[in-house]
């Protein structure tokens, strides 16, 4: 049984009320009848170009925005179903790493806390055990435990996406949504972050639905891969297969657009 079943996920938006009070003016399906399974273990590969839908879909999938229609089962539930306080045990099991590591991050709170801050809410823990939680959380991601005390801003871009990394972790997931981790870094510093999450993948368990725009950073990574275009998935495979013999025409345009990444 997969993981993650997502079956018909579809999500409608509203385009916004009319001047003249005639209401909406229409709606946009930003993900179209969506059916991907995701297998405890692999890293699918979700790539397309901005306003395809891929963020919408990482979102749906952990239920921080609801959806139109359709199912999401993780383990076997069915996510929309369960409660508010069903929902929150879950999300022990679902994390998120977010495209920019710094407006994700509290620039009020020293990276302890920042790191800390679901164990405190999900963990009956501690503040000297939480502490030593948040330091071999960074060591996990290759940083020194000296930056617990200090903030965000003071760290390179890069780095602030180990801290996002590093509180994504803190409560054990087994299934992490990365979305477009890589896209606001230099190709160099983003190759290291990929390089980090096959490392954490291999030693913790980790399943990934790893969004991005760049078809060569998600041929690296990925295990599978489905391209999203306009709020559907046009085609989905092995990663030698999307890669060697795509069959739609838009998977051969994002294989030719971009450079190889440099890992």
């Amino acid at each position: 049984m997969p993981l993650l079943e997502i079956r018909n996920l579809t999500k409608v938006f509203a385009l916004g009320e009319s001047i003249f009070g005639g209401g909406a003016k229409g709606h946009v399906r930003a993900v179209d009848d969506v059916s991907l399974d995701i297998h405890a273990g692999e890293t699918l590969g979700l790539v397309g170009e901005s306003g395809s839908g891929k963020s919408t879909l990482g979102r749906l999938v952990l239920r921080l925005i609801e959806p139109t229609s359709g199912s999401v089962r993780f383990g076997g539930r069915d996510l929309l179903a369960v409660n508010s306080r069903d929902m929150r045990k879950l999300r022990r099991d679902m994390q998120i790493i977010f495209q920019d590591p710094f407006g994700s991050l509290d620039p009020r709170m020293r990276v302890e806390k920042v790191i800390a801050e679901p164990l405190l809410i999900h963990e009956r823990m501690s503040a000297t055990a939480r502490r030593a939680r948040a330091a071999e959380l960074l060591r996990a991601v290759g940083l020194d435990q000296s930056a617990l005390q200090r903030y965000p801003h003071e760290f390179s871009g890069g780095q602030r996406q180990r801290i996002g990394i590093a509180r994504a972790l803190a409560l054990k997931p087994k299934f992490i949504v990365a979305d477009e981790p890589v896209s606001a870094l230099d190709v160099s510093v983003g190759a290291q972050i990929v390089n980090l999450l096959a490392q954490l993948q291999r030693e913790f368990g980790l399943t990934y639905l790893f969004i991005s725009h760049s078809m060569p950073v998600v041929r690296y990574l990925a295990t599978r891969i489905a391209v999203m275009y306009r709020g559907k998935i046009v085609e989905v495979g092995d990663t030698a297969q999307m890669t060697e013999t795509p069959q739609h025409p838009y998977t051969r345009s994002l294989l030719e657009a971009t450079p190889e990444i440099v890992a």
